[in-house]
């Protein structure tokens, strides 16, 4: 019973987020509560005794990932009126998107209430089961090589992030290591004589 009363709470909040993401002005406020999302999210995975996916989720998206597009964010410094304004003669293919998630979502409660979906029962798994050490076992042995291609495009993603910030502004003064090794000190330093001057 508790469980149940846990879960409908945090799936609340969960849901409030969500619509928080969407509707929120801010670019800034939409990442927070999206990192608000994962963690109800997480806290539902704990719920149903997957502890693995429930920490993953808190460690590569909050951690890395979300706080990763927040200072993306940030930095960028996105015009949001003009972004909005660009984004606004999309809302026909939006509505059609949502509404078919909706249909899905139905489909599937109705189907299953009505019985014309069976649902196989999870098998009673012993006391000592973990599954975060069945789930690293085939991460590493079996799921090796994906597991290290993933890495490498999150690597590439951080490098793009980077490289976006760093766009060409006006006004600026770049070094130029290449003249400033060449330069030779009688290019830059030039000894004047002048005739000294008598005091009145």
């Amino acid at each position: 019973m508790f469980p149940t009363i846990l879960f409908f709470i945090f799936a609340t909040v969960l849901v409030c987020a969500a619509l928080g993401v969407i509707l929120a002005r801010n670019p800034v406020h939409s990442a927070l509560l999206l990192v608000l999302c994962f963690f109800n999210s997480a806290v539902i995975w704990l719920l149903l005794d997957a502890e693995f996916l429930g920490i993953v989720l808190v460690l590569v998206y909050v951690g890395a990932v979300m706080v990763l597009f927040l200072f993306v964010v940030m930095m960028l410094d996105i015009n949001v009126e003009e972004f909005r304004r660009s984004l606004a003669g999309y809302w026909p293919l939006a509505v059609a998107v949502a509404g078919f998630v909706v249909f899905a979502i139905i489909n599937v409660i109705v189907a299953k209430h009505l019985g014309g979906v069976t649902y196989k029962t999870a098998p009673v798994l012993p006391d000592n089961y973990s599954n975060t050490r069945v789930l690293g076992t085939a991460l590493f042995t079996r799921y090796a090589y994906p597991a290290q291609l993933a890495a490498c495009i999150l690597l590439v993603a951080s490098i793009a992030a980077i490289v976006l910030t760093l766009r060409t502004r006006g006004g600026g003064k770049p070094q130029d290591i290449a003249k400033q090794v060449a330069v030779r000190p009688k290019d830059r330093v030039r000894i004047v004589k002048m005739t000294s001057e008598k005091r009145s």
